[in-house]
């Protein structure tokens, strides 16, 4: 059972900018890796994804955030940039054999990191 960590989260001003990481207990070849958040009161929801060279981002974040990954298909990162009150949320890192937008087809799951943005 691979297991994935995430670090980086923290709290910013609006504007600002983090960075996060996602570490696996082993390293998945061919898999897809996602980071997804999830607000108070609110659905889990996609933010973005990569397997290969290939990415996809929600609209929310595109052109602010940056997804990038190991070639070897070793987990990467998250770089969050003009950072907005909205994007406050529990960020979990997510690994699946598919490039998706939907949380129900990555396998592994981190625990999350919070990440707060204020005024």
């Amino acid at each position: 059972q691979v297991q994935l960590v995430e670090s980086g989260g923290g709290s910013v001003q609006a504007g600002g900018s983090l960075r996060l990481s996602c570490a696996a207990s082993g390293r998945l070849s061919n898999y897809a890796w996602g980071w997804f958040r999830q607000a108070p009161g609110k659905e889990r929801e996609f933010v973005a994804a990569i397997m290969w060279s290939r990415t996809t981002y929600a609209e929310a974040v595109q052109g602010r955030f940056t997804i990038s990954a190991d070639n070897a298909g070793s987990p990467g990162t998250l770089q969050m940039n003009s950072l907005q009150p909205e994007d406050t949320a529990v960020y979990f890192c997510a690994s699946g054999p598919f490039l998706s937008r939907r949380w129900d087809e990555y396998r592994y799951w981190g625990q999350g990191t919070q990440v707060t943005v204020s005024t």
